[in-house]
């Protein structure tokens, strides 16, 4: 990774400045408010409070309770802030170039959790990332810091989490409603269409491998066997179970192809598999069951990704 552009005692220093500066503005406002009664109920996001504790995996974290600077170090979670309106201020590069995210995120920042000078100077009030990352202490310095275990919860209860943690609980829990409901109506038509039985294979190729994948790995994933109820092969299912995903050479794609397959397509990978008659011969090829997808604008599971995921398998299913 590339080192920071000055010294750390640089960096040291502005971090002093800036404890120093909300130093100050905390002191005026604890003088400004010594006449106010104290509130007779904690904070909490409902109140009219700048802050509330939200309880972390890592345990409580002082919060604002109206973020408008946010910094996502992650592309697992960019999708699911900027789905609650929530503004942020910095993300990875992968997501920048999310054709989902992309015109919203032309102007904003690509940070990773080492471009600590970057995200000093975006002044961010809040800072979101997953489990593990580096430089976690002296984000912490800059601002609340708050970390999330990769696929510990489901994609419904990772947005509630992240509702819980902007404030936004209620605006989290009505699109899970919406969206179960309008996912489980499309999937009893697909299958009304395609047949109960019928089976649907997930391939991509990423970093020049072909992968095939299990029921909740992105992808589409969670929608087609979670939401649809859709059926993967016996050999997915079994071959996917303990790691979520299968590396696979063309060779033996057909064992693990269903009736249908969905090819999460990256352009930029070497894609000529498609041009072999192993591959030609698979059923769901003959039978041009095969939907390409982006897969740049396929591989997450927040709500931007999942809502273009469901028009993506009503269109391709049902050619609405």
């Amino acid at each position: 990774m590339k080192k920071l552009a000055v010294p750390f005692i640089l960096v040291f220093v502005i971090l002093l400045s800036a404890c120093g500066a909300n130093q100050a503005n905390k002191s005026n406002n604890d003088a400004n408010s010594a006449s106010t009664p104290a509130p007779t109920e904690a904070a909490s996001p409902s109140s009219e409070a700048a802050t509330f504790t939200y309880q972390s995996e890592t345990g409580p974290v002082e919060v604002p309770t109206n973020p408008q600077r946010v910094v996502v170090i992650t592309r697992f979670l960019t999708g699911n802030v900027m789905a609650l309106g929530v503004p942020v201020v910095g993300v990875d590069e992968m997501s920048k170039e999310n054709p989902n995210f992309k015109d919203k995120l032309a102007n904003v920042e690509a940070v990773t959790d080492e471009s600590l000078e970057k995200i000093l100077e975006l002044e961010p009030d809040l800072i979101i990332g997953l489990d593990g990352i580096k430089n976690i202490d002296k984000l912490k310095q800059i601002a609340p810091t708050v970390t999330y275990t990769y696929g510990k919860v489901d994609f419904f209860t990772q947005q509630l989490e992240i509702g819980k943690l902007l404030n936004k609980e209620k605006e989290a829990q009505a699109w899970i409603d919406d969206f179960d409901a309008r996912t489980k109506k499309a999937g009893e038509e697909i299958k009304a269409k395609i047949g109960a039985d019928a089976t649907v294979s997930v391939i991509e190729t990423f970093n020049k491998q072909l992968y095939v994948y299990g029921d909740n790995f992105g992808r589409g994933t969670e929608i087609l066997y979670q939401q649809f109820g859709l059926k993967m092969p016996e050999t997915v299912k079994e071959a996917t179970k303990t790691d979520g995903y299968l590396a696979l050479s063309t060779e033996v794609l057909k064992d693990y192809s269903g009736d249908y397959v969905i090819f999460s397509k990256n352009a930029e990978e070497d894609n000529s598999f498609q041009n072999t008659e192993t591959y030609k011969s698979i059923t769901a090829v003959k039978n041009n069951h095969v939907y390409e997808a982006d897969a740049k604008a396929f591989y997450f599971n927040d709500p931007i990704s999942m809502e273009f995921q469901l028009e993506f398998f009503i269109k391709s299913f049902l050619g609405q």
